[in-house]
């Protein structure tokens, strides 16, 4: 009897242990398939710097940018006859190349974590109003010269502290009886990005300056011009902090994407998680915007072709979203300063002309549910 007992214990956990081999094999593939994919964006980044670096209205070749770059990094030496090219290698175009990795890695992220937010498909960094105060800033800079005392800095700070401003009036006027509820950030945010618009239109119509509306409006759709060694740490850092927290709360995030009643039964804070993501993310989509401009579609498409790629868990979105935005912006920032040279396209033009057709595609693609579910 015993022996037929045992035997009986064996035949009934021969299924599960036939079941759980399967899923142990295929989240060894994924993980595998995961970690190639990171090395090769890894790699293409690193390719794509060096290329936005070498190429521009003046090539330099791939050889002389590798020295400029030893030489600036370890203090080497230079010609006299280098020096022009040193100059545009080192001062002009790496700060900016880096930036726009910088800038994009942001906003794919920021894009990742807004859309976990409000549980809105359609949601990028931009839907919570935080860039159309960060814009009345910058406006009131272009047109009246607010805090000219801060020299080339007072457009990044005016910008900053716009957003801050906005985002502070965001979470007043969402925050309701039951808290940060994701329909009343959503539509909380795009009023007050009407308004902010409105005030904005404004400033450039009672403006003395005739050029004000031209420079107000190549800022809006982004740019990487202003772009320097001193304007790079500080946003750098702030993505990159981001992107850990994230990482850390990912689970978090597959959670509460799931609803509010789901999260409180797995014992996650919904309310308290919706409220620190969003200044998380409010504090970075303001410093991006600061030093960049208001750029449309990065923080709405990629995230769906990433998780297109890697699937809809967020560790692994967000393991890959911010290598995917680097690589995609160092490129549109080359084809914006290269396609009608000298003049320069605006960033946000270049990726709506990519952007709007990408998304429509996925929406026609069988098998994908925006959002990942």
């Amino acid at each position: 009897m015993a022996n037929t007992a045992q035997g009986t214990t064996t035949s009934q956990h021969a299924p599960s242990a036939a079941r759980a081999a399967p899923a142990a094999s295929a989240s060894r593939a994924g993980r595998g398939r995961l970690l190639t994919m990171l090395v090769a964006l890894s790699v293409i980044l690193v390719v794509s710097v060096l290329a936005g670096i070498a190429l521009g209205p003046t090539v330099v070749p791939p050889g002389d940018v590798l020295r400029f770059l030893v030489a600036a990094v370890t203090g080497g030496t230079i010609q006299a006859e280098d020096a022009t090219g040193y100059a545009v290698v080192w001062e002009v175009r790496t700060p900016r190349v880096l930036l726009a990795s910088v800038v994009g890695a942001g906003l794919a992220t920021v894009g990742v974590a807004v859309q976990a937010l409000v549980r809105n498909a359609l949601a990028d960094p931009f839907v919570l109003g935080i860039s159309s105060g960060a814009s009345v800033g910058a406006t009131a800079v272009v047109v009246f010269g607010v805090f000219a005392s801060l020299g080339v800095y007072a457009l990044s700070a005016a910008a900053f502290l716009g957003a801050l401003g906005a985002t502070v009036l965001v979470y007043l006027a969402a925050r309701g009886p039951l808290g940060l509820t994701p329909l009343r950030l959503v539509l909380t945010g795009v009023a007050l990005a009407y308004g902010f618009q409105a005030l904005m239109s404004v400033l450039v119509f009672l403006s003395p300056n005739g050029q004000a509306a031209r420079t107000v409006l190549f800022w809006l759709l982004g740019s990487l011009g202003s772009a320097s060694w001193e304007s790079l740490p500080l946003v750098a850092a702030g993505v990159l902090v981001m992107v850990v927290v994230l990482l850390r709360q990912s689970r978090s995030l597959d959670v509460l994407s799931m609803g509010d009643e789901t999260a409180a039964s797995l014992g996650v804070d919904a309310e308290r998680l919706r409220r620190g993501l969003f200044v998380l993310t409010a504090a970075v989509t303001g410093l991006i915007v600061a030093v960049s401009g208001a750029i449309a579609f990065v923080g709405l498409v990629l995230p769906h072709v990433v998780r297109i790629l890697v699937g809809s868990t967020h560790r692994r979105v967000l393991a890959v979203a911010p290598l995917a935005g680097a690589c995609f912006m160092v490129w549109v920032d080359l084809l914006a300063r290269t396609a009608f040279a000298p003049e320069e396209l605006p960033l946000g033009v270049i990726t709506a002309l990519i952007g709007v057709p990408v998304f429509i595609t996925l929406m026609r693609r069988r098998g994908y549910q925006f959002g990942g579910r």
